[in-house]
């Protein structure tokens, strides 16, 4: 069957869009009409997030319940006026030794995305300039992964014990933001004056190693899977250059079209389920209505990162 095409205008720019009655999320019935539409909505607090960094896209043309492929390089047929960077990336796999990302800069390419199925949304932690050059990274993220039947309630736990050590005098004083990932686990992230990603990375594991040393019955700083049933992993290899978290407000591909979402510190404390911290794209919307973007301060806090202690 020939797909079906919808010509649209977004910002100037002439889009064709197909397929949008195609559904994508089979449990519930959400269709491809619906991402784009909840991407358009969800933009003005979206694109701060996605700007000047390398998109990694995970996109799923055949819906949720297919396989999905990861993709880095900008398509063939990407227009002309979304832009590109092209990015070294020694050893990276197709024996390319430079990678042509997609930078989404505006609505017209976040929505070109969303026609092509790209539900999931993954940048690094570091920036590319106007010609390409690459940024020092300005964020650390400790990604808390839960191993069963650990859930995302002991991950609040986890990170309410990661803001008292943050805050800590020898681990910078650093304040931290939360959010959902959107799956199964909690993410901190710390904005910071850019430092290479072997610094934040160093940080981020000593970090990680002494709180499993302060509480191991909860916390494994280590990524052998034997060692994390009922366990929290502090994941602090996220910083590493190479390696992209998912960005806030991106849809995940659930059974549901959850969405990585930013949440205060007092939806932490109060966690006891796992439903109290699971956001749909609708739930989002309304939050963003109500209350603005909850990682706006990600935006402009620069804090300094000390050298880990020990």
């Amino acid at each position: 069957m020939a797909p079906t095409k919808t010509g649209v205008e977004v910002e100037g720019r002439q889009l064709v869009l197909t397929n949008l009655d195609k559904v994508l999320y089979p449990d519930v019935g959400f269709t491809k009409g619906e991402v784009i539409d909840y991407y358009a909505r969800i933009a003005p607090v979206l694109l701060p997030h996605l700007a000047g960094r390398a998109l990694t896209r995970k996109r799923y043309p055949d819906g949720v319940d297919s396989t999905p492929f990861f993709e880095k390089n900008a398509p063939r047929h990407t227009p002309d006026w979304v832009r590109t960077v092209v990015v070294p990336s020694p050893g990276s796999t197709k024996d390319r030794e430079t990678v042509n990302y997609v930078v989404v800069e505006g609505l017209p390419t976040l929505v070109w995305l969303a026609n092509l199925a790209a539900l999931e949304l993954h940048v690094p932690q570091w920036t590319v300039g106007p010609r390409g050059a690459i940024h020092d990274s300005d964020l650390l993220v400790l990604d808390l992964d839960p191993g069963p039947p650990a859930t995302v309630v002991e991950c609040c736990q986890v990170a309410l014990l990661l803001r008292e050590v943050l805050a800590r005098p020898e681990y910078g004083g650093l304040q931290a933001w939360a959010k959902t990932s959107g799956s199964k686990g909690l993410q901190l992230y710390v904005p910071i004056a850019p430092q290479p990603g072997e610094k934040t990375s160093a940080y981020a594991k000593k970090l990680a190693e002494c709180l499993e040393r302060e509480h191991p019955e909860l916390i494994v700083s280590r990524m052998t899977k034997a060692l994390r049933p009922g366990k929290v992993l502090i994941d602090w290899s996220q910083n590493n250059a190479a390696k992209t978290t998912v960005a806030p407000y991106s849809l995940r591909a659930r059974e549901a079209p959850t969405v990585s979402t930013p949440v205060t510190w007092a939806e932490v404390e109060a966690c006891d389920s796992p439903q109290d911290l699971r956001f749909t794209a609708a739930d989002v919307l309304e939050r963003v209505d109500r209350s603005g973007d909850l990682f706006a301060p990600l935006l402009e806090l620069r804090q300094r990162l000390p050298a880990p202690p020990g």
